[in-house]
Formats: structure tokens, sequence, C-alpha cells
């Protein structure tokens, strides 16, 4: 499969350095509007550079799109015109409108449109996925130091939308409201921010996102009828306790770390787009979750 990268920055050369590396994929080249990056990423990866994205179309099957959020549209729509599979880093657009084009697009043409919401594919958060029935409250917390990404977007689009987009795969209900706040601490744009979630069916999650903190930080905690358990993203850990009735009158606790195997998120995210081109599927995070959890970060930067 012929599949190229564009957009080879903070996040763009990982996906160069492990699509090189995926059986069955050739990266055909990398795409940068800073020439002397293009060239350095393609002659890492075995691959060509290239200024212009639009010289690949009809000359590769797929690409993994990691330019700044404001370009994404303008890059991936001609590729999902033309039919090519399109991985769009989070979040997928700039607005709601320019989502739906791109969803559109998708449509008309058959092309497979994923978003990249990386923790989808995390090992941590498969294992814990069949523990978490009925979670009635969540708590997350995202803290990255100062600088070390991309500030052209609100700290909520940056990194809180990660989060996002995994409580919301995991609380089958809509969110009825939503309480907010964010502060420009460093930037002109919100650097830390919270938010609270209520959903329909009672379920409240309370999220804060920063990129001004000392520590990294990149845990989520979900507590459920005679349940607890905690995910560290980072770690890749996760560890569940829960109440056990005995024949004795009072109940006891078991539980502890679960086992997880290590794993890349992205590259698990890279294979299952690759593969979802290959056999014309559905990729794990379609463009419709993308617009949810796109929706839902609109929402709660309108709160604040």
């Amino acid at each position: 499969m012929r599949v190229a990268v564009v957009g080879v920055g903070h996040l763009g050369k990982h996906h160069a350095r492990i699509l090189a590396s995926l059986p069955g994929v050739e990266l055909t080249a990398v795409v940068d509007t800073n020439q002397a990056r293009a060239e350095e990423i393609a002659a890492a990866n075995g691959t060509r550079a290239l200024m212009r994205a639009t010289s690949l179309i009809g000359k590769v099957d797929a690409v993994s799109i990691a330019v700044p959020t404001e370009q994404h549209l303008a890059v991936a729509l001609p590729f999902l015109e033309a039919g090519t599979g399109v991985l769009v880093e989070k979040p997928m657009a700039r607005s709601l409108e320019e989502a739906d084009l791109m969803i559109a697009a998708a449509a008309k043409s058959g092309a497979v449109l994923a978003v990249g919401h990386t923790e989808r594919f995390n090992p941590a958060v498969e294992v814990a996925r069949p523990m978490l029935n009925d979670p009635r409250f969540i708590e997350v917390h995202r803290l990255g130091t100062f600088p070390e990404r991309s500030l052209d977007i609100d700290v909520v689009f940056d990194l809180m939308i990660h989060d996002l987009d995994v409580v919301l795969s995991l609380v089958h209900s809509e969110v009825e409201s939503i309480e907010a706040v964010g502060v420009p601490v460093l930037t002109g744009r919100v650097d830390i921010a919270n938010a609270r979630l209520r959903f329909a069916n009672g379920c409240i999650a309370n999220l804060t996102a920063s990129r001004i903190s000392r520590d990294r930080v990149r845990k989520i905690r979900f507590f459920q009828p005679a349940a607890y358990v905690s995910i560290d993203y980072g770690a890749q850990k996760v560890e569940m306790y829960r109440l056990v009735k005995g024949e004795g009158p009072k109940p006891s606790i078991e539980g502890g770390d679960i086992p997880v195997t290590n794993e890349e998120p992205l590259k698990r995210e890279l294979a299952d787009f690759v593969d979802a081109v290959a056999n014309k599927r559905a990729p794990h995070v379609d463009g419709a979750q993308g617009r949810r959890a796109l929706e839902i970060a609109t929402r709660i930067v309108a709160a604040m």
C-alpha cells in the first residue's frame, strides 16, 4: 500500500517512522512546507521529500495528515474527493462545518476517513473497557509541561479532546449539560481548563487539562457501583478494585493491577487505518466519532 505523510513536525515525524516500518506499506513520500525538515525526515525513513501534497493525488492509496488544525480541511478534502483514504490528526477540523465537509466527501467517494484519537488505541484503555459497564463518576487529569507542542489551538482542542473521545466512547448517553472554565496563563489562548459534563443517564465526568504544569500526568479514573477502575495512559497501567460479598456480615475489597501488554498506541492506530483502507472497512475511530468529540469540545469552549 502506497502511503504518504503530510506534515512531519512534532507528531508527523512519528507517523512517518511507524508507517515506514509497517509490513505491506510503502512510505511513498513525506510532505512539509519546511523543505529542510521534509528532507531530514525523508532521509531518516528511506523515502522522498515533497513540499506540495496535491502532487500525490492519484499516486497514493492513503495519506496521514499531521499539519496544523487550520489546514486539515484544505489538505484532506482533495484526497477524500479522489477516494484516497485519509487519517487526520485530532481535532479533525477547526469547526463542525469543516468536519461535515470532510465526512460528506468521504461518504460520496467511498474513501476511508479516520481521526487520530490515539488514546482509543492505548492498550490500557482496551484492557479496562470490558470492566466499565456503568460508570457514574469519571475524573480525568491530563497535565503537560510548557512548551512541548503546538500552541495554535486552545488546550481543550489540543489535549482535553483526547479524553473527551475516550469518555464519549464509554458512556452510552448524550451530554445533557456542561460547566467549564478556562484560563490563558502563558499564551493568548486557554492553557488550563476544567469541564464538568453531565450525561442524560446521570453520569458526571470532570475533566482537567493543562499545558503549563511542572509534571506530566495522564490519568482517568472511573467510579461505578461496587467498583473502581484507574487508567494511567502514560504507564499503560490499569488498577481495579471491587466490593465482594462473602458469607460473613462484611463485604471485602478485592483487586489490584490488571496485566497490560504495552504497545505504542500510535502504531496500533496507524495499523488499524492501513487495514481499514486495505479491506474497505470503517476504521476504529471514524469521522462521525471525531466529529462528536469536536462538538463537545466546541460546547466546552462556548461554556467558558
